[in-house]
């Protein structure tokens, strides 16, 4: 099964394998325990579940309403104007037609993400310029830098996801308002508030509002994650009448199924229940932190999401644990080498009950450690590739500064500074020292002196990492770079737009790292381009903002 399941993952690109997949590799046809989708596990309730099993026949058989009406039924739930709202056979479908119709040459946003906002817009041949979030600053995005990033770049469209896929970093409803308003002459500014229901850190906290009175603001949101049914495939996008109106004429008439019909149409009589099931879900979130930082060398970074992103102890090869937790616990974990400006260090993991943590805790703890908590962290398994995100973030991120261009850390070191202003923090030393010297893992810090504290350490060249040959033939105390033609250009100012294809100047671009978990039998061993106000019934649901009260 081992090689089967590894075959899956690297199979999927830029995602993981579908749940469907996984049960057939399983033999018995019965999925892992999941932690990698991001799903609401209260909800629907089993007699909700009940009730559908027993339409299921007539669900399946006859054609489902328009589209019109299914978004006429939400819209009365959300207390929304028809007009400005426009429903899709999940956010995909939307995010790929604000792409054809909405975005014209260039798309910002930050990195790690969701993988279609850097995948879909280079498909139809967009520049993607993705703003690295630093590890340091507990990938925090400042909006400030962000905005700077994007007027250095030209940038005509802006993506923000709130709180962001993989690590759960969360901006306020003030900052992201006057983040419009400092953008106001964009083409677009895209919220993605997918996960925003599951956040418990402001009372209303979305910008739907907003979106509904600005002529270039989108807020996408997502039904499948916070009802824990992915694969119905429905979500929405609120705007003004005249964007919302664009998409939606696009739209075929039947694109949601008759499944999302009955959810719609079903939720008006549960509303206690699906509150009930956010509150629970944040409860497990600070239960489920809590004991995966007591794990010896692993790093938890705090989440508003139905998520935490975790970073592994020193040695730890994401693929190898997740291959193992899956063959050996049956256990399903997001390994998050394939997601740009990420690395195989680093895992997403979903937020469940309590009886499904602790078998994730065991299965960690003999995965990492052994038969005792502590013990040796295992190296990289015999035979197993370094994932895309390890081996190409870690250099260009790592001996670059995330600009595509060598040496920026060493002249940071020697005073020559970045020059010009890119908008971006500068790189800390690497952390991974004090992960190993730590007895206990820790939960990292978001503060605001997180990312731009005075006190933080100067950068300092990156090492070679010890796997990696010396170039040179003969033994040398230090191995030495390879010989170049030529010497790089002096670092030099954008005088308009990046064409397309050309890195992101303090960004990275997809084909600089985007591979593939294992290079398949033959393949050549290097990275390539991949392919081209106010809900009725306020007692019982939330409000305009989709949230409750906070807790």
């Amino acid at each position: 099964m081992a090689d089967n399941v590894t075959s899956l993952f690297r199979s999927t690109a830029a995602h993981s394998p579908s749940m469907a997949a996984l049960a057939r590799e399983g033999g018995d046809g019965t999925g892992p325990v999941d932690f990698c989708i991001p799903c609401n596990p209260y909800f629907p309730t089993p007699a909700m579940m009940d009730t559908m099993a027993s339409r299921l026949k007539d669900i399946v058989t006859y054609y489902p309403s328009s589209a019109d009406t299914i978004t006429a039924e939400l819209c009365n739930l959300l207390q929304l104007p028809p007009q400005a709202v426009a429903m899709g056979n999940g956010s995909t479908e939307l995010i790929t037609w604000i792409d054809h119709l909405l975005v014209r040459e260039s798309l910002a946003i930050p990195v790690p993400t969701f993988g279609r906002w850097t995948d879909q817009p280079m498909e139809t041949g967009k520049r993607v310029d993705m703003f690295p979030l630093q590890e340091s600053s507990g990938f925090a995005l400042d909006l400030a830098q962000y905005a700077e990033f994007i007027r250095t770049r030209g940038t005509r469209v802006a993506v923000i996801c709130n709180p962001n896929n993989p690590d759960g970093g969360f901006l306020h409803k003030h900052a992201l308002v006057q983040f419009m308003d400092a953008m106001a002459d964009l083409d677009l500014i895209i919220i993605d508030e997918s996960f925003l229901e599951f956040a418990d850190a402001e009372q209303e906290p979305s910008v739907v509002q907003e979106a509904m009175i600005r002529p270039n603001v989108i807020v996408l949101r997502s039904l499948g994650k916070n009802f824990g049914l992915h694969g119905i495939r429905f979500g929405y996008m609120v705007a003004n009448p005249s964007l919302a109106g664009r998409v939606r004429s696009m739209l075929p008439k039947w694109n949601l199924n008759a499944f999302a019909e009955y959810v719609v149409f079903m939720l008006k009589e549960h509303g206690a229940e699906y509150a009930q099931s956010l509150h629970q879900v944040r409860r497990d979130r600070l239960d489920m932190a809590s004991q995966l930082a007591a794990l010896p060398g692993l790093t938890v970074y705090p989440s508003q999401g139905n998520f935490l992103f975790v970073r592994l102890p020193v040695g730890a090869e994401g693929t190898v644990v997740r291959d193992r937790m899956l063959t050996e616990h049956r256990i399903l974990v997001r390994e998050c080498g394939n997601k740009i400006g990420s690395s195989s260090r680093f895992l997403r993991l979903v937020v469940r009950p309590q009886v499904d943590v602790r078998r994730l805790v065991s299965g960690l703890e003999q995965v990492l450690y052994g038969t005792r908590r502590g013990a040796a962290v295992p190296e990289l398994a015999q035979g197993t590739s370094y994932s895309s995100g390890t081996a190409a973030v870690d250099r260009l991120v790592g001996q670059t500064n995330g600009a595509g261009m060598q040496d920026l850390a060493a002249m940071a070191v020697g005073g020559g500074g970045m020059g010009g202003g890119v908008g971006m923090p500068m790189p800390v030393a690497q952390p991974v020292a004090v992960a190993a010297a730590a007895p206990m893992g820790a939960v990292a810090s978001m503060g605001p002196a997180a990312s731009m504290g005075s006190g933080m350490p100067m950068p300092a060249q990156m090492p070679a990492p010890a796997q990696m040959p010396a170039p040179a033939p003969t033994p040398a105390p230090m191995p030495t770079p390879p010989p170049a033609p030529a010497a790089p250009a002096p670092f030099a100012q954008p005088s308009g737009p990046t064409p397309v294809g050309v890195p992101a100047r303090g960004g990275l671009t997809a084909a600089q790292v985007r591979g593939m978990t294992a290079p398949a039998p033959g393949a050549p061993q290097e990275l390539s381009q991949a392919p081209a106000t106010g809900w009725p019934n306020a007692q019982s649901w939330p409000n305009a903002a989709g949230m409750g009260q906070t807790g």
